[in-house]
C-alpha cells in the first residue's frame, strides 16, 4: 500500500505544477513538451547505464499509443484550465478513474462490488454538480463547459487505461521502456504543435517543463509499480477520491 500512498501524493502534485504554469501564463504546449522530452531523456539515460536490452516491439507499440493519448489529454486539460473553474476541471480530470475501472471489469475481468459500482455512478453525478456554478471568466455556456469537461474525463480515462494495459499485456518487466517511448511520442507531437503555431518558447516555461518532467519520471515509475501490484478496481477509486479531495481543497484555499 506504500506505493499507492506515494502515487496519490505525486499525482496530486503533478497537476498542481501544470496549474502553476497556467497561472504564470506559460504556453501549455511548451511546458507539456519539455516535460515529456525530459521524461524520455531521463529514463533513457537510466536504461543505458543500467545496461537494459533493446526496446521490445510490444513495448514500442504500447508506448506510441499511450504517448498519442497522453499529449492530447494534457493539451486539452491545459486549455480547459483557461476557460473553466479550476475545481471543475481537476474534478473532471480525476473522475476519469471511472473509465479504467469499468474497462478493467469489462475487458480484464477485474472484480468490482455493487458498493463500488454505486460509488462510480455517484461520481458521474458529481461531475454534473461541479459544473453547475457560474464562471465569469469564460464565454462558454454551462452546457458547453459540461461537454468539454466530459471529454476531459473520458480522454484522461483512456490515458489511465493505456497505463493499466501494460500489466495485462505482460509488460511489467519493461514498463520503463514503455514510459520512454510514451514520452518520446508525446514530446515529438507537442514540439510539432509549437512549430506549426510558430511559437517561440520562453526559457522560464522550458525550465518549469524540465522540472515537471523529472518529477513526472519518478511519479510514473511509482504509479506503474503500484499498478503491477494492485487491482485497478482498488487503485483507481482510492487514488481518484483522494486527489479529488486534495485538488478541490487546494483550489479553494490556494488558487
Amino acid at each position: 500500500m506504500i506505493w499507492l500512498f506515494f502515487s496519490i501524493v505525486l499525482d496530486f502534485g503533478f497537476v498542481q505544477l501544470f496549474k502553476l504554469a497556467q497561472r504564470r501564463g506559460y504556453y501549455a504546449p511548451v511546458v507539456v513538451s519539455a516535460n515529456y522530452i525530459t521524461v524520455t531523456i531521463s529514463i533513457g539515460l537510466y536504461l543505458i547505464f543500467a545496461g537494459s536490452p533493446p526496446v521490445p516491439a510490444a513495448a514500442s507499440i504500447t508506448g506510441v499509443v499511450t504517448g498519442l493519448v497522453f499529449i492530447s489529454s494534457m493539451l486539452l486539460m491545459n486549455h480547459m484550465l483557461t476557460v473553466a473553474p479550476v475545481g471543475s476541471v481537476l474534478t473532471a480530470f480525476r473522475l476519469s478513474i471511472v473509465v479504467p475501472v469499468v474497462l478493467g471489469v469489462w475487458v480484464w475481468d477485474e472484480s468490482m462490488s455493487w458498493t463500488q459500482f454505486g460509488g462510480l455512478v455517484l461520481a458521474l453525478f458529481a461531475l454534473v454538480l461541479m459544473t453547475g456554478g457560474k464562471n465569469t471568466s469564460t464565454r462558454h455556456t454551462g452546457l458547453q463547459i459540461f461537454g468539454l469537461l466530459a471529454i476531459v474525463c473520458l480522454w484522461q480515462g483512456v490515458s489511465h487505461t493505456c497505463l493499466r494495459s501494460v500489466h495485462y499485456n505482460g509488460l511489467d518487466a519493461v514498463f520503463l521502456h514503455v514510459l520512454m517511448i510514451t514520452g518520446a511520442t508525446a514530446g515529438t507531437i507537442g514540439s510539432m504543435v509549437i512549430i506549426v503555431r510558430k511559437h517561440r518558447p520562453q526559457k522560464p516555461a522550458i525550465y518549469l517543463g524540465i522540472f515537471i518532467g523529472l518529477y513526472n519520471a519518478v511519479a510514473l515509475a511509482i504509479i506503474m509499480t503500484a499498478l503491477s501490484q494492485l487491482p485497478g478496481t482498488l487503485f483507481y477509486p482510492i487514488m481518484g477520491c483522494s486527489v479529488v479531495l486534495l485538488d478541490n481543497l487546494f483550489a479553494h484555499f490556494y488558487w
